[in-house]
């Protein structure tokens, strides 16, 4: 596990980081989420050693982090830093030396990380001649290719077309599913969704929430349910503690302060009519996000 620990950071008189704290789980996809200047690239640099903080200290497994550490930490940085008429195999080849493997196993590990991204016919092509989201797909490629011990990626899924999207999602499942960490920021907080094990939410450099989504639903959101019947569902808005959320007729989405309260509506939904559908409603991401940075 890899633990950040009341890490400050300033810019002149800017405070970029307010003693920011958080774990990023081994074998956990953790979301790294906030809106823009909130301080997530600022953090992975410092983590990636790139820049010092101020104060705080980060450890993996209780040891402070040590220069090997961060060269064993696949990075993968929202702005293109490959070169672009070089061809991709040799680039991710000479990314790989660098972390001591052979010219031989770094061609290898190279073609197999391309085909599996849906590259396999491009190796000889240079950067500059293909897609901007193939472009992306190289810059997966070039975080994975010295088999780190742990990912950060910045945006990784930016320019991605839906199925460049599915293919680099199971290349980073199966990766965590190795027992590494993985911490990514991205401002699709659909694919967050999908995607993550944990969440970090940060706002102006300090930490707003962490957890499970479904911990951070549970703490900042009423519970919700859906229900459907055969009547008109109106009188739900007259229910004491009961906040229609959405209604459509015959359709509700309430919120209610706990399963009681829900279970109460049921009841009545039954007496007065047949009752096609009853069931809890999940908070999408987006909203949580909402509801949690304008506390």
């Amino acid at each position: 596990m890899i633990s950040l620990e009341g890490i400050s950071r300033s810019f002149g008189d800017h405070q970029v980081l307010d003693d920011l704290s958080f774990d990023i789980g081994a074998g956990r996809m953790t979301g790294f989420v906030g809106s823009n200047g909130s301080g997530k690239t600022t953090t992975m640099r410092i983590l990636l050693g790139v820049l010092a903080a101020d104060s705080g200290r980060i450890t993996i497994d209780g040891a402070e982090i040590a220069a090997a550490d961060r060269s064993a930490i696949g990075y993968m940085p929202e702005e293109r830093g490959l070169y672009p008429k070089m061809p991709i195999i040799d680039q991710l080849v000479y990314l790989a030396r660098f972390h001591g493997l052979s010219r031989h196993s770094a061609k290898r590990r190279g073609l197999e990380l391309l085909d599996r991204l849906d590259l396999k016919g491009k190796p000889s092509d240079t950067l500059e001649s293909v897609s901007l989201g193939n472009q992306q797909k190289v810059q997966i490629a070039a975080a994975l290719i010295h088999r780190p011990r742990a990912l950060v990626l910045d945006e990784p899924f930016s320019g991605l077309d839906p199925a460049a999207v599915e293919r680099t999602l199971e290349v980073l499942t199966a990766f965590a599913d190795t027992g590494a960490p993985v911490l990514f920021s991205s401002h699709q907080l659909d694919l967050v969704e999908r995607l993550v094990d944990d969440l970090v939410i940060i706002g102006d450099g300090r930490l707003i929430a962490a957890g499970t989504a479904e911990e951070l639903r549970r703490s900042r959101s009423l519970p919700e349910w859906t229900l459907e019947t055969d009547a008109d569902l109106a009188w739900v808005r007259a229910v004491p503690d009961i906040t229609v959320t959405e209604f459509d007729g015959r359709w509700v989405r309430f919120s209610a302060p706990d399963d009681a309260a829900a279970e109460a509506v049921l009841r009545r939904a039954i007496d007065v009519s047949s009752v096609r559908s009853f069931a809890p409603h999940s908070v999408p991401l987006n909203r949580l996000f909402q509801e949690v940075t304008q506390a």
